[in-house]
């Protein structure tokens, strides 16, 4: 798929779905220019998926054949084209993303395909006919996103080594090769404890980005903003850059193990708001923020063992939040009475 996105990629903002992330948004135009299988590495709600999608934007728009593997017209792969004539169809680039949910539940078949039993009575078990195409095919020229690659089991592992150094898969009950041509992003949580070892030989097949958290207080405001919900209330400023601050500072809290993600932060944003209309006022108080953290925050973090047995999260979120009001003091010289 090297071919697929050339000039595509060029232009400083094309990945403009994610605001700030330029070092990795450069990382990841210089993979796919050559080609590579990437992996991108960092904490939930930092915009991994987000990110994915907004490559798969960037595939033209094109003519494939209609049927299960997006064969290209020219040069058929499947047997539902090979010797046929089959309908062809316009596709815009985000049609041609396919999500693969990584969970020690997935098989092989789930990943490559299996042999339906339906089509098997209609042409023969041993018919290729008789082969449904799993996602892996279902995203020929298109873009497969692997979400959670550590989370998926030793086997599937396994099955994933052709494809990805060799674009083609073999199908064992019928030993025959189809090509799957697609551009391979997949995403890992470092955070996550319940995970399977990645083989050496597998990481050996990607190239690893590593993306974190919005790099500064302003642009993760301008994210909260332009994803956080709409309650028609005024939340005043100095509250807003308030809120968001404090689910910085949480980040770098040497008593915690996991951090509130970016999705905490918009939580807070909208329930803040929410209370606020719901006491049919118009405008957004300290109060209305208070009421909010805990129920937003504190099953977003995890205590380090020796802070856990010591204090629950609840308390934790209550006194941290108490702390940072308490020496908030700039914010409350510069910006007014809404910060006791």
């Amino acid at each position: 798929m090297s071919n697929a996105l050339g000039k595509e990629l060029l232009g400083k903002d094309v990945l403009n779905d994610i605001i700030g992330q330029n070092a990795i948004k450069e990382g990841l135009k210089s993979a796919l220019l050559v080609g590579r299988n990437v992996v991108v590495v960092g904490p939930p709600g930092v915009g991994k998926t987000t990110l994915a999608k907004n490559v798969a934007k960037l595939l033209p728009e094109s003519i494939v054949n209609n049927c299960s593997y997006h064969c290209d017209p020219k040069e058929p792969v499947c047997p539902e084209c090979m010797g046929k004539k089959t309908k062809s169809v316009k596709v815009k680039g985000e049609e041609k993303f396919v999500r693969i949910q990584g969970s020690p539940d997935l098989t092989a078949e789930d990943l490559i395909g299996d042999i339906d039993p339906v089509k098997a009575l209609k042409f023969g078990p041993l018919s290729i006919e008789a082969f449904t195409p799993g996602k892996l095919f279902k995203a020929n020229n298109g873009v497969l996103f692997f979400d959670e690659l550590n989370r998926c089991p030793e086997k599937l592992q396994n099955a994933l080594l052709q494809v990805l150094e060799e674009r083609t898969a073999t199908i064992g009950s019928y030993d025959i090769d189809i090509k799957a041509n697609f551009i391979f992003i997949a995403t890992m949580n470092p955070e996550d404890t319940s995970t399977e070892r990645l083989s050496d030989v597998l990481l050996d097949r990607f190239d690893v980005l590593y993306m974190s958290y919005p790099e500064t207080l302003a642009i993760e405001k301008k994210i909260v903003k332009e994803n956080g919900k709409e309650v028609k209330v005024e939340f005043p400023e100095n509250l807003f850059t308030l809120a968001i601050d404090f689910v910085r500072r949480l980040r770098e809290s040497d008593k915690l193990e996991k951090h509130p993600s970016v999705r905490a932060s918009i939580g807070l944003y909208e329930r803040a708001a929410a209370n606020t209309f719901l006491r049919n006022a118009k405008k957004v108080t300290f109060e209305d923020l208070e009421k909010a953290v805990n129920s937003v925050l504190s099953h977003r973090i995890g205590l380090k063992p020796s802070v856990k047995y010591l204090e629950k999260p609840t308390d934790f979120i209550k006194e941290e939040f108490k702390d940072f009001i308490s020496n908030y003091k700039e914010l409350k010289e510069k910006q007014g009475s809404d910060v006791p």
